[in-house]
């Protein structure tokens, strides 16, 4: 049987510390420049409110994260409107109509996307919210199949659009607004 073997290890003397006063530790740190290294460096809070516009690589990404599903949308919408009054969509009609859609919400999307913030453009969103919203109830109610068939699914893909990029108070405002006046005409959003 192994014997452990003890063995004495000495520790050497630690030295007492330096006592240096704080006059001269604040000079050491105020030659050294920590202090302007930490105050220099922009806080995340500060970045992202500080005006400065992103990078368009990023403002790219922005859009193409929202133009995505609402391309989605704009399709199903299309097939639902069909499938409403009984018509079969071909994938030649359903892919010519996103031809044509697609560029122009893309544009859209992007540049609404770009000024979300601006007041002005909280403003343009919730006046064509209030604007789109009553057509497309009132063309569900009073509009001819073909008329649907046509306007409806971009009608609504621009209203959930313009709902989604308001501020919430905007959103909320519009909203009642709309439902207000649905009820006050006597229009109904359940066929």
């Amino acid at each position: 049987m192994a014997r452990k073997r003890q063995t004495t290890q000495t520790v050497p003397a630690q030295k007492p510390p330096v006592e240096i006063s704080e006059d001269e530790q604040w000079r050491l740190i105020q030659e050294s420049g920590v202090l302007k290294k930490i105050s220099d460096t922009p806080k995340p809070e500060e970045a992202v409110g500080n005006g400065e516009p992103l990078p368009l690589a990023e403002e790219i990404f922005n859009a193409v994260v929202l133009i995505m599903p609402f391309t989605f949308f704009l399709v199903m919408m299309d097939i639902l409107i069909h499938q409403q009054y009984a018509q079969q969509p071909t994938f030649g009609d359903v892919a010519q109509r996103l031809l044509t859609n697609f560029p122009i919400l893309s544009v859209f999307v992007f540049y609404t996307t770009r000024h979300k913030a601006n007041p002005r453009m909280q403003f343009t969103l919730f006046l064509l919210s209030l604007a789109v919203g009553p057509r497309m109830i009132w063309l569900i109610n009073r509009g001819s199949w073909r008329v649907n068939l046509r306007q409806c699914p971009q009608f609504a893909t621009i209203w959930l659009y313009t709902v989604v990029q308001l501020n919430i108070n905007w959103a909320v405002i519009s909203l009642v607004m709309i439902g207000a006046w649905t009820w006050f005409t006597g229009m109904k959003l359940v066929l």
